[in-house]
């Protein structure tokens, strides 16, 4: 649990809101994406970009920044919002998402935005590149941190597994990953397509410091990052997060289907109907 005031958790839950207003409309006039991980990674995205990381908009390219690698790149609607909202470009650019000559590509591209760490696509890479940029920066000597991304499906990829015992042999302390774990693919759900088990034993068992929260409980979200910067591990450490896909839309909660789909015009008015009145409603 944390220190912050019921006031403060009440004003992240309304930024997590608006960005999931954001997801939708910009999902919509895209015309494609991927919605369901985008809308469970929201409260993860808010308790990030608004409490947890060093980094400032006016200067993105700080050298003492801390670093957030997107594995899963295709949920980038929830960093595009994020970024817009924490002021690293206009809020008004959201709606450009996928269009041609935009910024906000369909998997984060670096040098496209500011803010923007790598360039994403194929999954099961985030861990890698967040283990090479760990690995420079506690060999340099640095007090900034890399948080990576990933869903849970790309522990289906052996890569991932080469990037945990790096991460392990060289005891990156520095380095924070967090799991999207919204048992959620496009094929199906995570379990029928390639079962996972425990994925808090697995990592363990790799040397990792391991919590498991809910990813929509704003106390828990702050104080497992809280934990996991200031508990002085040997190694590095992962968060669980225990995620709705499609959370605060009812009818995209939990069904793989919306992992990617198209919003259409009456969907968006349903959606946005509901995110609003969860907000008014506390």
């Amino acid at each position: 649990m944390t220190n912050f005031s019921a006031q403060r958790i009440f004003e992240l839950k309304k930024i997590a809101n608006k960005i999931r207003q954001n997801i939708i409309s910009m999902i919509f006039e895209a015309g494609s994406g991927h919605p369901a991980g985008s809308l469970g990674m929201a409260d993860i995205f808010t308790a990030l970009y608004f409490e947890i990381l060093k980094h400032d908009p006016k200067n993105p390219d700080d050298p003492d920044r801390d670093r957030l690698i997107l594995s899963n790149g295709h949920i980038c609607p929830v960093q595009y919002a994020s970024l817009a909202h924490a002021g690293y470009f206009p809020v008004e650019d959201l709606q450009t998402l996928r269009k041609f000559g935009s910024g906000l590509q369909g998997h984060p591209h670096r040098g496209f935005l500011p803010g923007i760490e790598t360039t994403s696509g194929p999954l099961g890479c985030g861990l890698s590149e967040a283990c090479g940029m760990a690995w420079v920066g506690k060999n340099d000597n640095k007090d900034w941190k890399v948080y990576c991304l990933m869903s849970d499906a790309e522990g289906q990829e052996g890569n991932t597994w080469e990037a945990v015992m790096f991460a392990n042999k060289y005891k990156l302390n520095n380095l924070i990953a967090v799991i999207d774990r919204n048992n959620i693919q496009t094929d199906g759900t995570v379990e029928d397509v390639m079962p996972l088990n425990s994925l808090k034993k697995k990592y363990q068992a790799f040397g990792w410091a391991v919590a498991e929260i809910d990813g929509h409980n704003f106390e828990e979200i702050l104080g497992a990052f809280e934990e996991a910067k200031d508990l002085a591990v040997a190694g590095p450490s992962l968060i669980i997060a225990n995620t709705i896909p499609g959370k605060g839309v009812s009818f995209m909660e939990n069904k793989f289907e919306w992992h990617s789909h198209k919003i259409s015009k009456e969907e968006m008015e349903k959606a946005l109907t509901e995110l609003r009145e969860e907000i008014l409603h506390g």
